[in-house]
Parts: C-alpha cells; sequence; structure tokens
C-alpha cells in the first residue's frame, strides 16, 4: 500500500521551567492515512536538562554536565569483563550488581561511583562524549575508536591481563609462501591501483594509518567483525589485520605474522576522560584512590615476604652476610630485628629475624642462599600490597592534568 497524500507534522516547544529535567519521553501518535491501514509514528523528544553545562563541537562535549556521581565503565560480556571484575575484587573494590541483567552497579568501597556495564568501544565513545568518566578497556580499542583525542588520558596503561597484540597476517602459501616481512609484501609487483592488496579487519583506522605510515599505498580495507581467519582462504581478502594471543588460530587457518607488521601491543588499561577529571567534582579524588589499589596489588602479585632467623654478632655484621647474595636485598634492602632469648633467666640476643620481599620466579633460589648464610627456620608467605611512598603513575598523571 503507499501513501496517497504526505504527511506534514508540526512539533512546538512548550518552554520548561528552568528547574524542570525531562527524562526523553517517548510519544505515541496515530496518523490517519489512505486505505484502511494506520500507521504509529513514535517520536522522540529529548530535553536537556538546565542544570547540564556543556555543548558540543565536532562530536566532544566541550564541559562536563553537573551529577553528583563518578561514572565507571567496565566491558559487560566476555573474558575481559571477568578479568576485569576478578582484578576490582583483589583490589578491595568489589562490584555489587543486584541483578546481572542490569547495566548499572554500585562498588561499596567508592560511594560515589556508579558503574556502567557497557561494549569496550561505546565505554570509549561515552568517555569522549562525557557520559563516562573512567573506564577499564583494551588500549587497542582506546586507539581504534579514541582516534588521538586528547580527552582521553590513560591513567594506568599495564593491568597485567588482556595481553595482546594487533598485527597483519597473509597466508603461509601460494604467491605469500616466502614473504615474511611488511617490506617485502609492499613490494610484491601485484598490488597496483587497479588490483590492491586486500585487507579484512575490524580496526579501519588504525589499519589505513598503519599503512600509510609505512608507505603502502596501494591496499584497500573491507569491514568485518569475527572470524577473519576465513577470509584469505575464501578468495575475500589478501590479509587480514586483527588481535593476535598466542598465535595458534592463525596458524590452524594456514596464516602467517610477518615482520614489521605488528601494528601495537595492547592489554587492559585504566583509562579516563581529561576534561572530567580536571572539572567534576570528586573524580580526581577518585581516580586517586582507584590507581593506588591497583597499583599496590599488581606490585604485589608474583611477590613473597620471606622471614628466617639467622645467628650473628650484631644486625650490621647480618647484613653484611646477606649483602654477599644477589637475591636477598628485598625492595629497598633487608628488614634485621633482634630475637630476645631467655636463657639461665636472663635476656639474650643470639638470633636476628630477617625479613626480605622476593619475586616468587626467585623464591627457592632466595631461600637456598638463605640458607647459605646460616638463615632457618625460613617462613614464606604471599603479599597481597604494597603501598608506595607515592604511587608514580599519580605524579605522572597530574603532570599530564597540568596540576
Amino acid at each position: 500500500m503507499s501513501i496517497a497524500t504526505p504527511l506534514n507534522t508540526t512539533l512546538q516547544r512548550s518552554p520548561l521551567p528552568s528547574s524542570l529535567s525531562v527524562f526523553s519521553p517517548i510519544h505515541t501518535t496515530t496518523v490517519p492515512v489512505t486505505g484502511t491501514r494506520k500507521i504509529c509514528l513514535r517520536m522522540v523528544t529529548s530535553c536537556v536538562s538546565s542544570h547540564s553545562q556543556s555543548s558540543v563541537h565536532n562530536g566532544v562535549t566541550d564541559a562536563v554536565s553537573v551529577r553528583n556521581q563518578i561514572r565507571l565503565g567496565l566491558p559487560s560480556k566476555g573474558r575481559m569483563a571477568t578479568d576485569t571484575l576478578d582484578l576490582l575484587k583483589d583490589c578491595q573494590l568489589s562490584v555489587k550488581q543486584v541483578n546481572p541483567r542490569q547495566y548499572v552497579a554500585q562498588i561499596p568501597q567508592l560511594p560515589n561511583t556508579e558503574v556502567w556495564f557497557q561494549r569496550p568501544k561505546d565505554i570509549v565513545r561515552k568517555l569522549l562524549s562525557g557520559d563516562l568518566d573512567l573506564g577499564i578497556v583494551g588500549l587497542d580499542i582506546v586507539s581504534e575508536f579514541g582516534q588521538g583525542n586528547e580527552d582521553l588520558i590513560i591513567v594506568h596503561e599495564a593491568l597485567n591481563f588482556g595481553d595482546c597484540h594487533l598485527s597483519l597476517a597473509i597466508p603461509n602459501y601460494g604467491i605469500f609462501e616466502n614473504i615474511n616481512s611488511l617490506k617485502e609484501l609492499a613490494q610484491m609487483p601485484q598490488w597496483t591501483a587497479e588490483r590492491p592488496l586486500r585487507v579484512a579487519t575490524g580496526f579501519t583506522y588504525l589499519g589505513p594509518k598503519f599503512m600509510k605510515e609505512n608507505g603502502i599505498k596501494h591496499v584497500t580495507f573491507s569491514t568485518a567483525d569475527g572470524a577473519l581467519e576465513a577470509a584469505p582462504a575464501m578468495g575475500i581478502a589478501d590479509a587480514i589485520l586483527d588481535l593476535v594471543s598466542s598465535g595458534t588460530t592463525l596458524k590452524e587457518n594456514n596464516l602467517k605474522e610477518i615482520e614489521g607488521g605488528v601494528v601495537l601491543q595492547s592489554q587492559a588499561a585504566l583509562v579516563a576522560s581529561k576534561r572530567a577529571l580536571t572539572e567534576r567534582t570528586g573524580a580526581l579524588d577518585t581516580v586517586h584512590e582507584i590507581l593506588e589499589r591497583l597499583e599496590a596489588h599488581l606490585k604485589a602479585a608474583g611477590q613473597f615476604t620471606v622471614v628466617a632467623n639467622m645467628r650473628g654478632t650484631d644486625a650490621e655484621e647480618v647484613a653484611a652476610r646477606l649483602k654477599t647474595q644477589p637475591s636477598l636485598s628485598g625492595l629497598q634492602g633487608p628488614t634485621i630485628s633482634p630475637v630476645y632469648c631467655k636463657r639461665d633467666g636472663k635476656v639474650s640476643i643470639e638470633f636476628y629475624a630477617i625479613v626480605i620481599c622476593v619475586p616468587k620466579t626467585a623464591l627457592y633460589e632466595s631461600v637456598q642462599q638463605l640458607r647459605a648464610v646460616g638463615g632457618s627456620g625460613v617462613l614464606v608467605s604471599p603479599l597481597t600490597y604494597i603501598f608506595d611512598e607515592e604511587t608514580p603513575r599519580w605524579s605522572q598523571l597530574l603532570s599530564n592534568l597540568g596540576l
């Protein structure tokens, strides 16, 4: 059925009281048309609160709207989401979600903070729009969807999960069998303006940027999500640009990485809106607490406290023996305390308690070295937090903000 007459609709905006904030009401209007059927138009009207102090320029919010809560964006699904929640829990920042289907949650230790579960790319977009203030997301997503925007600031670039790299991969057969570097790929005579190198990828910003920076002119990109490894075998692409973790999937699909083909290294990072940190009340204090908890926990990961007793004439003599062993220096140096023993009714000092911090990878070696200089009764326990006087990343953040 075709509509015989055009629909002309006029919307009149009524002035709102200065104190009124309207939350996007949805109105449904039934409009008569020729024939026996009716069309229902859903007209959505959005009104901005008079308390909002923001404007948009080139798609980016110029100022931060006034609200009381700090918004933290977290990945909503997948391994990244699980690892993010586990890390926050280890930092005593457990996310409390009343209903797993809800997209908003709380962190009791940060009462002024709301958690919003979003797709990673939406976290970056909403940081730029001002709808989020902080986020945990992969550096690859920050680079692809942030596109170098100066409002995005990396607070912590290495949260120790989500490790991968964005890499160019080509078939290991046919015309690519003897091609092992980006330079060799670029010099292949097959690529012309009429027949460019075809690359399948989901990274349509980083891909062209990488090729341009490396002087590869004859190349086209096709947008694709998931199962990129099948594209060359299907004949719809010559190469793929995708995230690689172990590389097993590439090998199983007869693909290989090439020298010079890595676009970037990535892992999970804590990201913030520079505008929010400088303009939103409480945002900087919240970031400081989150950063300190993250830094203290990550620094302690894989570290052990080793305690032992050593005979010695005094603390300096014991320290001198410890210094002969390379694995017994601890963070700043060993802690040496007298052990007060009672013999024949008198208190004497024959032993000294040694406390050092050693990496898990050097634990057994350290215990052996401790024994070699007279250590005994060795106790080992894992560390949970190591708080520095001040985290270096906090000082760097303040510098980046000009504070």
